[in-house]
């Protein structure tokens, strides 16, 4: 299993990928991708621009098919239009640098898109907003089928996705059929939260982590004795150091290990590994709200759970692709040696064999997607048939 690589550039193509993933058309990929394969040759960076031009233009003209169905009352068409606007919108933005004219409109438009299309297509998640100490968290919460009180996954974001791409995982379907509800969570650094409200990344995850269980406890609809936590991508810190230091959560997973982020910024700094977007350094200034390198620098210091990891007592999943070009396996490694106080813990590293090789499975999110669904069943009470 391979990465699709249209592109000369890691970053362009790691786009193209998860738009794929996210339920993108192929046709559509190919309409956007070929006007501008001259522009990716200029680097990551210096395209961008026409990146962004290409692909929001394929969201603008969904939108206008969409309303062409909803006027003829073809709500379900109109929908499927709609998510993909959504996703297409999202995709441009998340390529931009902070600042850069006409990205926050392209926000605000891929949110509306989205938003229209959860009522047309009367799907499953509603957006929540939970509070904070300082602001609110924006959710998307995907109920378990079937009456009675569930388990639930609340499901963070990694250093640059959002809430609407962890739904387009397809996880909180697939947790949704096997008896669990979901949180998507926008936490601080990411999402709504980073970019209507400038709350920047805690490392301390467990700040906002514990606040989603204080709300998830207020549902009739959740056991609040099953609830699990997983993260994806920069989700592999979040998500293990919440149930380190929150002792209600009942299991964990991660969609790749993240165990020592800290340590990555030497090596990108050094050149060595894939960035995740383009204008790298300026995004990453951005979500930690630092003022320079050095205060990032700085700030990122908790980025590391070294010494954290023998505080989980719960069963704990990690998951990582054979061929990461970001992260590397051994971080997989490093977070799987020291659970060594969880009760139940299991280390799956995906190969060319399955597929999922690299990032978060960006070549192929279904194996991690099953993966992590059957975990979740198996170890909160859910089912898997």
């Amino acid at each position: 299993m391979a990465l699709y690589e249209p592109f000369p550039n890691y970053i362009w193509n790691l786009s193209v990928a998860i738009a794929m993933e996210s339920g993108a058309q192929l046709g559509e990929i190919i309409d956007m991708c070929q006007p501008i394969k001259d522009a990716a040759a200029s680097g990551a960076d210096a395209g961008t621009p026409m990146f962004m031009k290409a692909w929001a233009a394929m969201g603008d003209k969904l939108i206008e098919l969409a309303a062409e169905d909803e006027a003829k009352g073809r709500c379900f068409s109109a929908s499927n239009k709609l998510e993909r606007a959504s996703l297409y919108l999202i995709t441009a933005e998340r390529m931009q640098g902070h600042g850069y004219p006409g990205r926050r409109e392209t926000y605000a438009r891929a949110r509306d898109a989205f938003d229209r299309s959860t009522v047309l297509g009367q799907l499953n998640r509603e957006r929540v907003e939970i509070p904070l100490t300082v602001g609110t968290m924006p959710a998307l919460y995907t109920r378990a089928l079937g009456d009675g009180r569930k388990p639930v996954v609340v499901f963070c974001n990694g250093l640059d996705s959002c809430k609407e791409l962890l739904y387009w995982t397809r996880l909180p379907q697939e947790l949704a059929r096997r008896g669990i509800s979901t949180l998507c969570v926008d936490q601080p650094g990411s999402g709504e939260a980073l970019r209507l409200q400038d709350l920047p990344v805690d490392p301390h995850s467990e700040h906002w982590a514990s606040a989603a269980v204080d709300w998830l406890e207020q549902r009739p609809d959740v056991d609040p004795k099953r609830i699990g936590m997983t993260g994806i991508s920069l989700g592999g810190h979040f998500a293990p150091r919440a149930v380190a230091y929150e002792p209600r959560f009942a299991s964990g997973a991660v969609w790749g290990a993240n165990h020592n982020w800290r340590e990555v910024q030497d090596k990108r700094m050094a050149r060595e590994g894939e960035n995740p977007v383009p204008h790298y350094w300026a995004h990453v200034h951005w979500a930690f709200g630092a003022k320079d390198q050095e205060d990032f620098l700085v700030k990122s210091e908790a980025m590391n759970l070294n010494g954290h990891m023998d505080r989980i007592k719960v069963p704990f999943l990690v998951t990582h692709g054979a061929n990461d070009r970001q992260i590397s396996v051994q971080y997989a490694d490093d977070l799987y040696d020291q659970l060594m106080n969880s009760p139940r813990r299991e280390k799956v590293v995906f190969t060319a064999r399955e597929g999922g090789v690299e990032h978060v499975g960006a070549d192929n999110m279904a194996y991690g997607r099953d993966l992590i669904s059957d975990w979740f069943a198996e170890t909160l009470g859910g089912h898997t048939a």
